[in-house]
């Protein structure tokens, strides 16, 4: 089959209409869902394609409107909840962390809630400080939820009919940078949403980041490889339940390793995953393990001071090189 450029918003939103057409029981609900086709514009045409029961545009009440996906779930549906960006999510994090969360344990068995919810992540399009968080690693703090970043165009389409699928909540994080990026596809199918994606082999060091740092740290991959430096970047993509033995093993192979993670340092995913290395390899590793995270400021708001906020390639390329030394 002949590849097609596709882009990371059509990805998503051929998801979303596939997933429409072929099972009946799915929805689609969110501010701006129908008539404006999204606020990204991923869901542009599927109000006029499978009409308003279907296709539902909400009042600006996260609380509310993830409470009726809960319920439409609870009552046999499966719904997919669209939150505009990170930071409107925490209106209803009620919803999430102490209803879709926990009903399954506290019904002891008895309730499922297959529910996805999709939200814009990230910062890099000067939204300033209240819409550019990258909240991730809250979510993947949380029992009971799945939570998914994908990165490729490949995984934007493959993700969502496995969490449809999923009898548990599943949140999906879509990193505003990446909806205009486009890679050659071929047939798109559904993707592993238990385990990390090795994007680069390598044998010299780890560098492991999800979302949209995943794309920098493959550039820094290219740039230190000019220098001799061979990188293995693994993309974590499932951030919970997070795939410890793709990590695990990738460090016993390289005895190094680098975090990238958009989030604040304190408190991150990349604190996580340092801990579970030192707790699982240690011995392995012939160096200390580096993190490059967004600097502890509320996002700025100026271009120029926002991408000094934010992890970038030669920051990424700076912390591989220091961890070799005499290699520089």
């Amino acid at each position: 089959m002949k590849a097609t450029k596709t882009t990371y918003r059509t990805a998503v939103h051929d998801a979303m209409r596939d997933a429409l057409r072929d099972d009946p029981r799915v929805v689609l609900m969110g501010e701006d869902v129908g008539r404006y086709g999204g606020t990204y514009a991923a869901s542009k045409g599927l109000l006029e394609e499978f009409g308003p029961e279907r296709v539902r545009d909400t009042p600006l009440s996260e609380l509310g409107f993830v409470g009726i996906g809960i319920g439409a779930a609870l009552g046999g549906l499966r719904p997919i909840v669209e939150i505009m960006t990170v930071n409107f999510s925490l209106l209803a994090l009620d919803q999430i962390v102490n209803t879709a969360a926990a009903l399954r344990h506290m019904s002891g068995g008895q309730f499922s809630v297959p529910l996805v919810v999709r939200m814009a992540t990230g910062a890099g399009r000067q939204l300033a400080a209240q819409h550019s968080h990258s909240l991730e690693p809250w979510y993947a703090h949380i029992p009971g939820i799945k939570v998914l970043a994908p990165a490729t165009v490949e995984d934007a389409y493959g993700m969502l009919g496995p969490a449809l699928a999923d009898p548990d909540p599943v949140v999906i994080f879509e990193h505003v940078q990446l909806y205009n990026t486009s890679s050659d596809t071929e047939a798109l199918g559904p993707t592993d949403i238990c385990r990390a994606a090795v994007r680069r082999g390598g044998t010299d060091v780890t560098v492991a980041a999800y979302g949209g740092s995943l794309w920098k740290a493959l550039d820094a991959a290219n740039e230190l490889s000019l220098a001799g430096i061979d990188c293995e970047v693994i993309d974590l993509r499932v951030l919970r339940p997070l795939d410890e033995d793709t990590i695990l093993e990738s460090v016993r192979k390289t005895h190094r390793l680098v975090i990238v993670d958009e989030a604040w340092r304190s408190g991150s995913l990349a604190a996580e995953i340092t801990a579970r290395v030192v707790e699982g390899a240690f011995y392995d590793l012939d160096a200390p393990i580096a993190r490059v995270c967004s600097a502890e400021v509320p996002m700025p708001y100026a271009k120029h001071l926002e991408q000094a906020a934010l992890p970038q390639t030669a920051q990424i390329v700076a912390a591989v090189q220091n961890l070799f030394g005499e290699r520089q």
